[in-house]
């Protein structure tokens, strides 16, 4: 069931998406060559207490840390350790945050130092478009493969492809609620888009195929081809004569 909420809990949703945010923003300056992955993690659970709010990810489902951190073919849920990060390498960094009673939860993919190559530059601003164009389509009277279509193209149109096998999903009160939003698809199917639905939407965009592996930590999942991958994710509202991205800083 999805579940459509009223000005006052989108008000609250905001609140923790605001705090994603800014923990976002300030993560971004620690990642350079020689950090460790975890360092990464102990900075956003940090601040995310200090802000009264704790990780949302954090002991979900058993995961054991406040981030994911994937590096490279990693395409979601990768472990922080004391792994550093290298120059050229590409880290996509995903933040959950739960704060009285609201779920907040976006993700980005950042260039290590300054030997990131041509190929790994553009796949990052790929996905971040493949975004930014299924958000475009995130209205009311739409329907939601509008928004899967869309960032399947972006996505096709670079010559990249769409992880099928995660997708983005409504949130709230709980983490993860419905829908399901694929990253790919037929446009015109699905559930029609109304006033009040609150979406993480989250396209995960490999240089090669779509194919993927979860290794045997149970939770980080690779490119099957070793080929490289990013992911871009925001919270929105959809409104009466549009939408409002909560977790843009």
């Amino acid at each position: 069931m999805i579940i459509l909420k009223s000005q006052d809990e989108i008000k609250r949703l905001a609140d923790a998406c605001r705090i994603v945010a800014e923990v976002l923003e300030g993560i971004k300056q620690g990642v350079a060559p020689g950090v460790k992955t975890i360092e990464l993690d102990k900075y956003a659970e940090s601040f995310i207490i200090s802000r009264g709010a704790r990780p949302a990810f954090k002991g979900y489902r058993g995961y054991p840390a406040s981030v994911c951190t994937s590096v490279n073919e990693q395409v979601v849920h990768g472990i922080p350790s004391l792994v550093r990060l290298k120059d050229g390498d590409i880290v996509s960094l995903d933040i959950g945050v739960y704060y009285k009673g609201f779920y907040g939860d976006a993700a980005l993919t950042l260039p290590v130092g300054k030997g990131v190559s041509a190929q790994a530059e553009r796949l990052i601003r790929a996905t971040e478009e493949a975004l930014n164009r299924g958000i475009e389509k995130a209205l009311p009277g739409n329907r939601l493969s509008d928004v899967s279509s869309a960032i399947q193209q972006c996505a096709e149109e670079e010559g990249f492809s769409v992880v099928r096998n995660f997708v983005g999903h409504g949130i709230g009160r709980e983490l993860h609620e419905e829908p399901q939003i694929p990253n790919f698809g037929r446009p015109g199917q699905g559930p029609e888009l109304r006033d009040g639905m609150t979406l993480a939407i989250e396209p995960m965009v490999n240089a090669g195929g779509w194919e993927v592996a979860v290794l045997d930590d149970g939770w980080t999942a690779v490119t099957k081809d070793g080929s490289l991958s990013a992911h871009f994710e925001h919270t929105i509202a959809i409104t009466g004569d549009g939408n409002v991205i909560l977790t843009k800083q």
